[in-house]
């Protein structure tokens, strides 16, 4: 539809116009008019919408149509371009460089943020180059985006030498974030926070940005003690750092990660405001520290609240779930997902699959696992894991063949999920195989994980010398999971001279441990060598070893109930111990016979 425009229409309304044409169509007669009333065609190309093909076209033929196009028109096309389409910004800035137009110092840093969105690091340092000649890099806001640069395309090494060769004013707060950032993103936690203090000693005082950087620095490196020293830092400084919630955030953060949960809830109870972040880094931060009830304690207050979960909440919550087995708060959780319309898949749909299997809800685990459209290595991971868990090795087997078919390449928690449905199936064969395949066609190495399963594989199997072997020829060094896996081996098949030979192994490494004493001292007990068992005890009794009573919990309406061996404080342990004599009365009924440990 074409657009009438009256003769004395004003340059307000031909900009009104432009902020929305509705087509190219309306903008090249909007254009058209422009030219005929004089009006400076500069103008027209600010309002262009650069995500569209046709108006960068219609640009681009605009620089041709134009006799003396200058370089204020290209710095114009370049701005715009720079944040939509990096590839026609570098062609664009080639061909100003061939008609002979020179950058100036509003060119060079949309050009370097054109290359730094698509990595042309070698455009990128052919402009370094060209500052240099033309002393372009003294501007700071050339020499911040040649630093930047380098750092997303992962020269940590280019940004320290450039930060430190070009001394001078043009180093600003920007500039000693950028070195600070680098830093961290490519693994050198500790010299960020040097470079951090020696910023202060610069006298720059850091803002939020460059704070939350730090402070991801010292999570890194997990001490506590610098961390601290952080934390004091933007305490005394509160003059000019007014409460940040995204700083509160990264502190909370650091302060979970170092250890110091007492501190991470100080800094959470204190914060005057609170985002979705922040709960959330409470509750992650709980779930990894396996300090799952408070986690979930966090989230309760959070409902309370009326501030709604996200996505990385529910799968904190789902994880706290599954860890302390909490199946009708997981179900609940499923349900909420179900309610907003929330897509069970990715990072939810494996937890939630992880959730169920641990639950012990393999059934609505599989049922989840079926659902997802979009399944990644992760997703099959946790099915084939709870599947082993359950002792269902051929359905887990099953779910590693499609996942082969589908060109999915496995990781090493796949295949420990592999060789523990091999061992509990008693699949000797189908073991071996998939250990060989993990070096032989997908180049993982094994680790003392996969070794242990195997030992637990040949074992079970009563392949002991096999196992012995395989542990002689690790190429790592055998851990107390590999050694306990022999050991158990040891007590099924009753070899104790072998026996002996491991628990000094686990003794060795785990002094302080009392499962290699009690598993022996059962292999003691079951080869009718009692002293030796006693002799045990003694030991245990005489360094002060006190063997950790045996634990199950069950939920009920919501609430879980944990049990130990001894226990006598449940509220209802009255009626639970009628029940027991009652099942055991019946169990004896039908022939069963108590066995010995």
């Amino acid at each position: 539809m074409l657009v009438s425009i009256p003769p004395t229409t004003s340059a307000y309304d031909i900009l009104h116009r432009l902020e929305s044409p509705k087509s190219i169509i309306e903008l090249k007669q909007i254009h058209g008019f422009i030219i005929k009333t004089g009006r400076p065609q500069t103008q027209l190309i600010s309002f262009f919408d650069f995500s569209c093909n046709e108006n960068i076209s219609y640009a681009r033929s605009l620089i041709k149509y134009l006799e003396y196009p200058d370089i204020h028109l290209y710095n114009t096309i370049i701005q715009c371009l720079s944040s939509s389409n990096s590839i026609e910004t570098i062609v664009l800035y080639r061909e100003m460089l061939a008609k002979g137009l020179l950058p100036d110092n509003y060119t060079i840093p949309y050009v370097l943020k054109a290359c730094a969105r698509s990595q042309a690091l070698k455009v990128g340092q052919q402009i370094h180059a060209h500052s240099l000649k033309t002393a372009l890099l003294s501007n700071v806001y050339v020499f911040n985006t040649l630093m930047r640069l380098y750092a997303v395309c992962g020269l940590v090494k280019a940004v320290h030498k450039l930060f430190h060769f070009h001394r001078g004013p043009q180093r600003d707060l920007v500039s000693w974030t950028t070195l600070i950032q680098a830093f961290v993103k490519m693994g050198y936690p500790r010299d960020a926070i040097l470079a951090f203090f020696d910023m202060c000693q610069a006298n720059l005082r850091p803002d939020g940005m460059t704070l939350v950087i730090v402070l991801s620095a010292c999570s890194k490196l997990g001490d506590l003690t610098l961390g601290t020293k952080i934390h004091r830092y933007i305490r005394d400084n509160t003059l000019y750092l007014n409460s940040d919630v995204f700083v509160d955030n990264a502190l909370i953060d650091m302060y979970l990660k170092c250890g110091s949960t007492h501190l991470a809830c100080k800094v959470f109870d204190e914060m005057p405001v609170k985002n979705v972040v922040s709960w959330n880094s409470m509750i992650a931060g709980l779930a990894q520290q396996g300090k799952y009830k408070e986690a979930l304690d966090v989230f309760q207050s959070m409902q309370c609240v009326g501030l709604k979960p996200d996505d990385i909440t529910l799968v904190s919550v789902l994880n706290a779930c599954a860890n302390l087995g909490l199946l009708e708060l997981g179900k609940w959780v499923h349900a909420y997902i179900d309610k907003n319309h929330i897509r069970a898949d990715g990072f939810i749909g494996n937890a939630l699959v992880d959730m169920y299997a641990k639950c012990g809800s393999i059934d609505q685990a599989f049922t989840v696992f079926q659902g997802m459209k979009c399944k990644d290595v992760y997703s099959y991971t946790a099915m084939i894991v709870g599947l082993a868990m359950h002792g269902k090795a051929e359905r887990a087997l099953g779910i590693f063949s499609d996942m082969s078919k589908l060109g999915i390449e496995p990781d090493e928690v796949t295949f420990v999920g592999v060789l523990s449905a091999c061992s509990h199936a008693g699949l000797v064969d189908e073991g071996r195989k998939n250990f060989e395949d993990m070096s032989r066609i997908y180049n993982l190495k094994p680790q003392t994980e996969h070794y242990g399963c195997m030992v637990d594989l040949f074992g079970r199997a009563g392949l002991i010398s096999e196992a012995v072997e395989l542990i002689k020829n690790m190429p790592i060094v055998p851990d107390a999971f590999v050694w306990g896996a022999l050991l158990g081996a040891c007590k099924i098949h009753a070899k104790v001279e072998l026996g002996e030979i491991v628990m000094d192994e686990l003794v060795r490494m785990e002094p302080g441990r009392d499962g290699a004493y009690i598993l022996m001292s059962n292999i003691y007990s079951s080869a009718d060598r009692w002293k030796d068992a006693l002799k045990l005890r003694k030991t245990m009794k005489k360094r002060n070893m006190k063997k950790i009573p045996g634990c199950s919990s069950i939920e009920v309406d919501g609430e879980v109930h944990e049990f130990r061996k001894g226990d006598k404080y449940h509220p209802k342990i009255v009626e639970i111990h009628k029940l027991l004599e009652e099942m055991t009365s019946h169990l004896k009924n039908y022939g069963f016979l108590q066995g010995t440990q």
